[in-house]
């Protein structure tokens, strides 16, 4: 077994989105339906340790870095959000939100479907749809330990930790190709006219970003870690309580509050570009080290019937992206978009929502309505309406008796 430590991680992180980056620029397939640059590395890699495993070779990797990559990257996501802005997203926000909520219900109700059809716990169902797929890694793994604990499901954190890397997977390599699909079918914004460009702001096109100070950096630097201390101790404050939020929804709270607070109070003025160039890396490094260390394994593991489930959640995800989501958001440039990003957390996580729509606005131009939806959607409300759902699910008579 090869054991790399937090040094060697990173480099191999470092490493990973290089490879990525000459990947979807040498490679027209990946490039064509917009395939994130960390994905392609991270998935590459991911199936060189798979072949290595075949031979008796593991590579383990240190991890520790993943979580504060990703508690900024949330960071970075609440100080670019300002009042004024959300207030003009206010409308749209609402008409998402109830996208995702359709999806959330529709997805347990195709897992328990499915599952009652080929002869399993229909636990296993509602295991392998909203819990695990929008819910992600966190989610997934704390409802199997509920499963287990509470209704004697066999092996049941084992298949939510499965079925989570398998949506991560799919959810960074379908969101592309569902936008390439939809944009073909309208018309991009300033792809006609000659006008003056808007200078991208955030998240949308990381690559055009400008030139930074090393005491602007600083200063942006000391807001994200007050918005991980803060957040952190909140988090720690609320938990056990009825009010209990996953740590990154607090983080990402405390971004909010400082950028608007400061800002109201005539203190400072947050910075955009240092904040967008910080949130683009924590997002690229964290997504490099999460795709390159998957287990792959574990996914070959899952059994022939929960294999199809998931596929089928798969397919479910993208035609819902594509004949509801498009078309509830407008059937424009920014409702694409927002089908990209929406396949990116539906299936897997809100940094992999992030990364679609960053492949899609890199190559067709900015987006700004779909960054400032989806990370807002994302983060603080899909958490908080999926466990909604679940309860409600879990009420149900049919479950009431297993």
């Amino acid at each position: 077994m090869i054991q790399l430590d937090f040094y060697g991680t990173l480099v191999a992180a470092s490493l990973v989105l290089l490879l990525g980056r000459g990947l979807v620029t040498r490679v027209g397939v990946l490039r064509n339906f917009n395939i994130p640059e960390p994905v392609a590395g991270g998935l590459l890699i991911a199936l060189v340790l798979l072949v290595l495993r075949a031979l008796d070779i593991e590579v383990r990797f240190d991890t520790s870095l993943q979580a504060p990559l990703m508690l900024a990257f949330f960071a970075t996501i609440g100080l670019s959000a300002d009042f004024a802005s959300l207030k003009k997203g206010g409308r749209v926000v609402g008409i998402f939100l109830l996208a995702v909520t359709g999806l959330l219900i529709l997805q347990n109700a195709m897992g328990i479907g499915l599952a009652t059809m080929l002869g399993l716990d229909p636990l296993m169902g509602l295991l392998t749809g909203s819990i695990t797929l929008a819910g992600g890694h966190g989610t997934g793994a704390a409802w199997g330990t509920v499963f287990s604990e509470k209704y004697g499901l066999a092996s049941a954190s084992e298949l939510a930790i499965a079925s989570a890397t398998f949506g991560l997977v799919l959810g960074g390599l379908i969101g592309g190709p569902v936008a390439r699909l939809l944009i073909k079918r309208v018309e991009v914004p300033g792809c006609h006219a000659q006008k003056a460009p808007r200078l991208p702001k955030g998240f949308e096109q990381p690559n055009k970003e400008r030139s930074i100070t090393p005491f602007s950096f600083i200063e942006t630097l000391a807001l994200i870690a007050v918005s991980l201390l803060v957040g952190t101790l909140l988090n720690g404050l609320l938990h056990g309580t009825a009010f209990e939020l996953p740590t990154f929804v607090c983080v990402l709270f405390v971004g909010v509050v400082l950028r608007n607070g400061l800002s109201a109070f005539g203190l400072y003025q947050v910075f955009e570009r240092e904040v967008s160039v910080l949130g683009n890396v924590s997002l690229s490094l964290f997504l490099a080290i999460a795709l390159m260390s998957l287990k792959l394994w574990d996914l070959a593991a899952l059994a022939l019937p929960i294999f199809i489930i998931l596929a089928v959640q798969t397919l479910v995800m993208a035609l819902f992206a594509v004949f509801v989501t498009f078309r509830v958001m407008g059937r424009n440039y920014d409702a694409a978009v927002l089908a990209a990003g929406h396949c990116g957390f539906g299936l897997g996580a809100t940094p992999t929502a992030i990364a679609n729509m960053q492949a899609v606005t890199q190559r067709y131009g900015p987006s700004q309505i779909a960054f400032l939806v989806v990370p807002m959607v994302g983060a603080f409300f899909i958490d908080i309406i999926n466990v909604i759902v679940i309860k409600l699910y879990l009420a149900l008579p049919f479950f009431a008796a297993v």
